[in-house]
């Protein structure tokens, strides 16, 4: 495992991201190119900090997904009914864009192993399973990373943890019944997707539930797990969709509560000396200010954990 050296900032991002595939959905594109003029205006960023992630391969999709999947997005050969459970008209850009994404974090992955934490302003796409793409999701960018990592014996142990409000159904397709990735999803139990599949460890949350109570189930959990799967590397989908603010959520949470989340996951990868690469995921806030805003919050206490 390589030595981590701290105080370097790497931020994927590729202009690609933004492509507006759905008007209906303009805000998370939206935000995809507010996120890095944000981390600028404030100091946080600079233009070195971030790199353009190239098109993940043939091969490097079918990491951890079915070829002949891979091979009909490729060729744009889907079924109309796969389609239809992807959410976005099918199109060479649509599935380009992916193969950025999923470029963009593995690379980042390789970064946190260097230098502690690196992130990937897209990303997130959970919901995208060995065969199927899901939920806006075409291909799986954390899942891929992860199998990257084992096949180059860069990690032995992962975990995934993924907080957005909805639960990682595809990663845990991916990754059922694997003794070397652990996945741990925590969302809103009666939200989207209706029908589960079985993560390694599945928190469903009910819609009424408090930030204390949030934050005590995550830290009582996060503690459990890395004592227990003791990761050498950590996957995090910080998805901002557990906010009050959100019009997906129906969580009910506080900002101070998303930022108290990050703290958690990001302190303990810290203290523990664990790389961690992480990937936005969802934030559906009518305001785009909210989505941009928690968004940011992440990076922040990256930056100051790490003192980046």
């Amino acid at each position: 495992m390589n030595k981590i050296r701290f105080k370097v900032l790497k931020i994927a991002f590729h202009p690609e991201f933004i492509h507006p595939v759905k008007e209906g959905h303009r805000f998370p594109m939206l935000k995809y190119e507010l996120i890095p003029l944000q981390l600028k205006h404030e100091g946080l960023a600079n233009e070195t900090n971030f790199f353009r992630p190239e098109l993940a391969s043939f091969e490097t999709c079918c990491l951890v997904h079915d070829p002949a999947y891979v091979a009909k997005l490729f060729d744009l050969t889907l079924d109309p009914k796969m389609v239809r459970r992807i959410g976005f008209p099918l199109s060479k850009r649509l599935v380009d864009r992916e193969r950025y994404i999923l470029d963009g974090t593995i690379q980042a992955a390789c970064y946190a192993l260097k230098y502690g934490v690196a992130f990937t302003v897209a990303g997130g796409t959970h919901h995208a399973g060995y065969d199927f793409g899901e939920g806006f999701c075409l291909l799986n960018d954390q899942a891929t990373a992860a199998g990257y990592l084992l096949q180059h014996n860069r990690a032995d142990r992962i975990l995934i943890i993924d907080l957005d409000v909805h639960q990682g159904n595809g990663t845990a397709d991916i990754f059922e019944g694997h003794q070397q990735v652990f996945t741990f999803s925590m969302h809103g139990e009666k939200n989207y997707p209706f029908i589960k599949q079985r993560s390694h460890l599945d928190i469903g949350l009910a819609e009424n539930i408090t930030d204390k109570e949030y934050l005590e189930i995550l830290n009582k959990n996060l503690l459990e797990l890395f004592d227990r799967i003791r990761p050498d590397f950590v996957f995090y989908q910080a998805g901002v969709d557990i906010l009050a603010t959100d019009k997906l959520g129906r969580l009910n949470l506080s900002p101070a509560t998303c930022a108290r989340r990050d703290e958690l996951v990001l302190g303990l990868c810290h203290q523990l000396h664990i790389p961690v690469q992480v990937s936005m995921g969802g934030g559906y806030s009518p305001r785009i200010k909210d989505i941009v805003n928690a968004h940011c919050q992440t990076f922040k206490i990256a930056i100051d954990l790490y003192h980046l």
